[in-house]
């Protein structure tokens, strides 16, 4: 017997994410208290999205939307595609800035196929929705927390993707710099080489199980617990201005990092009030996300969260 799918709309919310945070390349993530709202109807009539805030006029509107493309994995995944899906998107997270956008849409897909096919929930695990998501994304560290929210540890094993989900303490207090330009992973991969020294490896090691430390019990060590020196040298080049700007913020005493692949700079600590990050720089204080991606029926309700395209600069 096939599946069968239901007739109402089914919405998520994904929280945007900040990944490797400093010494945990590949494997730390935050959620952050900033989302793209989604809806989505099964139809008889083909693949179509509607886009509004980030991304509108530039993300295709058809079956290769990354949304799309997470929708019919984890439809297949379940052994049946429905004839269509109508999906709304109300986008906040800043594409290609280092702050998980296409994680979200990653998650956000993954998420809406469980709730439009009847049980899918109980059918497709939380565990199998964190292993379909970090194989289209290709590493865990962004997908894990805006599917779980918090911190989160994650890793690969020969199953696939798993996570932990850990409790920040109250005095983390992110705020994030975005800027006007872009930055993708792809190219930001490619400045790092392909061996490291011994001694910077085990630097790191000690820096990332300080910072699980930090983040979760003593807030107070995230200047030292956020040094790095696996990826955030070796990237600088192609960031000039990420990087000048994560060193005067370290400079005034504050726990800065480059988020995820950048360029958006995250801050971990709070900033001294009169810190000028530059005209071309957007700051804004975000919390801690805890719940995650957050499935519900019917339309999301978009006057619930900011405003659209929070996160533009220009």
């Amino acid at each position: 017997m096939g599946l069968s799918f239901v007739t109402e709309p089914v919405s998520v919310s994904t929280p945007a994410t900040s990944a490797n945070l400093g010494p945990g390349f590949d494997a730390l993530g935050l959620a952050l208290t900033l989302y793209d709202d989604l809806t989505a109807r099964v139809t008889g009539d083909g693949f179509q999205a509607e886009i509004h805030g980030e991304g509108a006029g530039e993300l295709p509107t058809d079956e290769s939307h990354l949304v799309f493309r997470a929708m019919l994995t984890t439809f297949d995944e379940a052994g049946q595609r429905p004839p269509g899906v109508r999906l709304t998107c109300v986008n906040r997270i800043p594409q290609a800035r280092g702050m998980g956008s296409s994680s979200a849409a990653i998650v956000a897909g993954v998420q809406l196929a469980r709730g439009l096919i009847n049980g899918g929930r109980e059918s497709i695990s939380d565990e199998a929705a964190l292993r379909i998501a970090a194989r289209i994304e290709g590493h865990p560290d962004n997908v894990a927390p805006c599917l779980l929210g918090g911190f989160t540890i994650a890793w690969m094993d020969t199953d696939g993707a798993r996570a932990v989900k850990l409790a920040p303490a109250a005095g983390v207090r992110p705020t994030v710099f975005v800027p006007s330009e872009l930055g993708y992973t792809a190219s930001a991969r490619a400045a790092l080489p392909s061996t490291v020294p011994h001694r910077d490896a085990a630097f790191n090691a000690g820096r990332s199980a300080l910072l699980t430390h930090a983040l979760t019990a003593d807030p107070a060590l995230l200047f030292p617990a956020t040094e790095d020196r696996l990826h955030q040298e070796y990237r600088a080049a192609g960031m000039p201005g990420t990087a000048e700007l994560v060193a005067a913020l370290r400079a005034a005493g504050v726990a800065a990092v480059v988020s995820g692949a950048g360029p958006t700079v995250l801050a971990l600590t709070e900033v001294p009030a009169d810190f000028q990050p530059g005209a071309h720089w957007h700051g804004e204080v975000l919390g801690v996300d805890d719940a995650g991606a957050v499935v519900k029926g019917g339309m999301v309700e978009h006057a619930e969260r900011g405003p659209v395209a929070a996160g533009r600069t220009s």
